[in-house]
C-alpha cells in the first residue's frame, strides 16, 4: 500500500489588487481551494499555462508562502502549525530547485560553498572533513567533477548550473522536493540530461517530487500523477497515463493539443479563446468558460467541483 508523504487540504491563496481606480478590490486567486496528495517514492506534475498559480503553490506547500486558508499534513503534522524552530527543523528535509539557474545561485560564492551552505546550517559539528566529503559525493552524484568547487557560477553554462542547484537541493539527505520548472530555461538536448537525471536520483534516493511545468510533455514523461491547474483550481487530476492519452476536461485537451508533433500528421487542433484577466473574482461561475468552446449555461453560473472520473481520475467540468 502506498505511503502518503504529505497531504494538502483546501489551500487558498489570493492576491489583492488595489487601484485606486476600482470601485471595489479585486483578487488574483493564484490557489483557490486545492486538494491534492503526494506519495513516498511518487513525482505529482503540475502543469498550467504561466500565472495559472504552479509556483505560489509549490512555495505553499513548503511554507515559504503561508496560505489564506487550508492544512498541508507533512508526515502526519501540519506544518502550518510549527513553529519557526519546529520548521526550521524540517526545512532539510523539504528543499526546492529553482527555475533559473542563472540567478538562483549567488555569484559571490565558490562552488563548494554553495553546495556545502545547509550542511554548515543543520551539521556545524561534524567539521570540515565531513562537508569536504559530502559535497564532492553529491557532486559526483549529479554528473559534476569534484576539481569544479572552487570555481564560480558564471564559470558555467545553464546545464551545469543546474545540476549544481540540484546537488544543493539533495546535499542534506532531503524526502520531498519541489522542482519549480528547472528546464524551462535550457536548450531542448539539456532539458532531457536534467530530466533524466532527476528520474535517476529519485530512484537512487527515493526522493518525492513535486514536478511544475507548463509543458505537458515533459510533465507526462517524468511524473506518476499529473493535476492540471487553471487560474488556481486543478480542473483535471490523476494518473499521467491516463490525463496524457485520455484526457477529459477541454483545457487539458488544449495543452495536448499544442506539444508540437514530429509526424506530419496532426492531432484535432484545438484553439483556445484569448487570455483573460487573471483578476476573475467577478465571475461567478467556471473561470474557463469565457476561453471554452463547448460552454453551457450552467458554466456561467455554478464553479464545477473536481469529481471522479473514474478510481484514478478525477474533472471538474459540468459536461463530465
Amino acid at each position: 500500500m502506498e505511503k502518503i508523504l504529505l497531504k494538502a487540504k483546501n489551500l487558498k491563496k489570493y492576491f489583492s489588487l488595489k487601484k485606486e481606480f476600482l470601485k471595489e478590490t479585486q483578487y488574483v486567486k493564484a490557489v483557490d481551494d486545492i486538494d491534492l496528495t503526494i506519495y513516498e517514492g511518487e513525482t505529482l506534475g503540475i502543469v498550467g499555462e504561466s500565472g495559472c498559480g504552479k509556483s505560489t503553490l509549490g512555495r505553499i506547500l513548503l511554507n515559504l508562502i503561508t496560505p489564506d486558508a487550508g492544512e498541508i499534513i507533512y508526515q502526519g503534522r501540519n506544518i502550518l502549525e510549527l513553529s519557526k524552530k519546529e520548521m526550521r527543523s524540517l526545512r532539510k528535509e523539504m528543499q526546492i530547485i529553482f527555475q533559473d539557474p542563472f540567478s538562483s545561485l549567488d555569484p559571490r560564492f565558490r562552488i563548494k560553498d554553495i553546495v556545502g551552505e545547509g550542511l554548515e546550517v543543520f551539521y556545524p559539528r561534524e567539521g570540515k572533513q565531513f562537508i569536504k566529503d559530502r559535497v564532492d559525493e553529491i557532486l559526483a552524484l549529479v554528473g559534476l567533477p569534484k576539481e569544479i568547487k572552487n570555481r564560480y557560477p558564471h564559470e558555467f553554462s545553464g546545464g551545469q548550473r543546474q545540476r549544481i542547484s540540484i546537488a544543493r537541493s539533495i546535499v542534506l539527505k532531503p524526502n520531498f522536493i519541489v522542482c519549480d520548472e528547472p528546464v524551462s530555461s535550457l536548450d531542448v538536448s539539456i532539458q532531457a540530461q536534467i530530466i533524466n537525471l532527476l528520474k535517476s536520483l529519485k530512484e537512487k534516493l527515493n526522493l518525492s517530487y513535486l514536478f511544475i511545468a507548463h509543458d505537458l510533455s515533459v510533465v507526462n514523461y517524468i511524473s506518476d500523477q499529473i493535476a492540471v491547474i487553471y487560474l488556481g483550481k486543478i480542473v483535471e487530476y490523476g494518473k499521467a497515463e491516463k490525463v496524457c492519452k485520455s484526457p477529459v476536461h477541454p483545457y487539458t485537451k488544449a495543452l495536448i493539443a499544442a506539444i508540437p508533433q514530429i509526424s506530419a500528421k496532426k492531432s484535432g487542433e484545438v484553439k483556445l479563446k484569448a487570455e483573460v484577466d487573471v483578476s476573475v473574482n467577478q465571475i461567478q461561475g467556471c473561470s474557463f468558460y469565457p476561453r471554452c468552446k463547448e460552454a453551457l449555461d450552467i458554466c456561467k453560473k455554478e464553479v464545477p467541483r473536481l469529481k471522479k472520473n473514474d478510481d484514478t481520475h478525477s474533472v471538474a467540468c459540468h459536461l463530465y
